[in-house]
């Protein structure tokens, strides 16, 4: 699949000028000549007047042609190229000249891909991509090569299975602008001979096999949990450094130690009928004894005052 219902559409402007391209200047030679025979038979009662006008219109009728604004006319004498004509309207000699082509002179845009074909770690590969190419010499296009949009087609598809071949998938993936670059100079090498040069070339579809899509999704999924273990991991080192840090700190200042045993109680105690737990350890070194017997009739006076009810007798 190289070439596209656009190409093949353009393929006809640019076959040989088998029928005469008609236009009002032609149409007018025609009815010109004729209505003169006419008139003539009709003054001399003679009919070859009347017949020789219409021949005579058809043969004149072959001589104006009309370019498009951007169309050139190949132009060739007795088959030999004497000049590009074009664009409006110019004049060929009947039977001795002929405009063998018409060569389109806008942006053409062309499809063509490369279908199952092998990366360089022998992975196939279906690859669309479209190619923007016009023609800067019309003299090369219609001379050099016989169906110039036929061999850019063909070039470009060449040239895609070329650079798919010598390229992994992980390449092919992640480096679509550096793949369209070289592919882009390598079909304007190309076809530069033909006068056609290469404006971009844009890669729209990758497509590989649902196998091994499957693969690389399990693939890119334990790549991610593995990431994320790391950073966990490399987390729970950071924290165990700055605890390692702050005990040695504390080791030196036991004001700071208490200091932050009354931070750690506040911050337990700032929600009402919340519960902490402290190791006795923590109790014996940091003298938190104190600290949580105050923390405690605290809590328990907040708790009366809310209810409004006396507090039980101890024991």
């Amino acid at each position: 699949m190289g070439l596209k219902d656009s190409t093949r559409g353009m393929n006809r402007n640019n076959a040989p000028d088998l029928n005469v391209r008609m236009n009002v200047v032609a149409l007018a030679l025609v009815l010109l000549f004729a209505l003169a025979g006419l008139g003539a038979t009709a003054a001399t009662k003679q009919p070859a007047y009347a017949i020789g006008g219409i021949v005579l219109g058809l043969i004149l009728a072959r001589s104006p042609r009309v370019a498009k604004q951007w169309e050139r006319g190949v132009v060739l004498r007795l088959g030999k190229y004497v000049g590009l004509r074009g664009p409006g309207l110019f004049w060929i000699v009947p039977f001795i000249d002929s405009v063998s082509s018409w060569v389109d002179q806008r942006v053409i845009t062309t499809s063509f891909a490369a279908e199952e074909t092998l990366t360089s770690d022998t992975v196939p590969v279906n690859v669309d991509a479209v190619l923007f190419w016009m023609v800067f010499d019309p003299e090369k296009a219609a001379l050099e090569v016989q169906d110039y949009p036929q061999a850019v087609s063909w070039a470009a598809q060449t040239a895609l299975r070329d650079i798919i071949g010598r390229t992994s998938l992980t390449e092919l993936l992640r480096g679509r602008e550096r793949i369209e670059e070289e592919l882009q100079q390598l079909i304007d090498a190309r076809s530069n001979p033909w006068g056609v040069t290469v404006q971009s070339v844009e890669m729209r579809d990758v497509v590989i096999p649902s196998s091994l899509q499957d693969a690389m999704s399990r693939e890119a999924q334990a790549s991610r949990e593995k990431q994320a273990r790391i950073i966990l991991g490399e987390a729970e080192l950071e924290i165990a450094h700055l605890f390692d840090e702050a005990s040695r700190s504390y080791h030196n200042n036991p004001t700071a130690l208490h200091l932050r045993a009354m931070n750690m109680l506040y911050e337990g105690l700032k929600e009402k009928g919340a519960l902490m737990l402290v190791p006795s350890s923590a109790v014996e070194s940091m003298g938190m004894g104190g600290l949580l017997g105050s923390a405690a009739m605290l809590q328990q006076n907040l708790t009366e005052g809310n209810t409004g009810g006396a507090a039980p007798p101890t024991a």
